[in-house]
C-alpha cells in the first residue's frame, strides 16, 4: 500500500470513530421513573421499578428481559403485562408496554438515543 493511500484510510477511520464518539456523547441517559409487572392482574404499581432501574439507569439504550415472580395479589392464570416509564436525563419522558401476551420472558428496549430515521 502506498503511503498516500494509507494516510487517507487512516483519516477516514479516524473520522468515523470521531463521529460515533460524538453521537455517544450526545445520547442522554435513562432514568427509570416506574415499572410494573402485572398491573392488569392487580399487582401493586411500581413493583418492578427497582429491578429495571438497577438494570437500565445511566445507559443510553437498555435491553430488558422481564423476569418477574408473582406477588400475593396476582393469580397464576392471569397473563400479565409490563409497563415502564423513564426519562432521558430528567427531560424527555417516555412510556412503553409489553402486552399481557408477551408475559414473563418478554423483551423491552428502552432508549434515549435520538432517532434520525423516517418521520424525524
Amino acid at each position: 500500500m502506498n503511503r498516500k493511500l494509507g494516510l487517507l484510510i487512516g483519516i477516514a477511520i479516524a473520522g468515523s470513530v470521531a463521529s460515533v464518539s460524538s453521537m455517544a456523547e450526545q445520547a442522554q441517559r435513562i432514568r427509570i421513573q416506574s415499572a410494573t409487572y402485572g398491573a392488569n392482574c392487580g399487582a401493586a404499581a411500581g413493583n418492578s421499578t427497582r429491578d429495571l432501574a438497577e438494570h437500565c439507569n445511566d445507559r443510553a439504550t437498555c435491553r430488558y428481559i422481564v423476569k418477574a415472580r408473582l406477588d400475593a395479589t396476582q393469580r397464576a392464570s392471569c397473563p400479565r403485562d409490563f409497563t415502564a416509564a423513564w426519562s432521558c436525563d430528567h427531560r424527555e419522558f417516555h412510556q412503553a408496554m409489553l402486552s399481557a401476551e408477551a408475559g414473563n420472558g418478554g423483551t423491552l428496549v428502552l432508549t434515549c438515543v435520538p432517532s434520525k430515521g423516517a418521520g424525524k
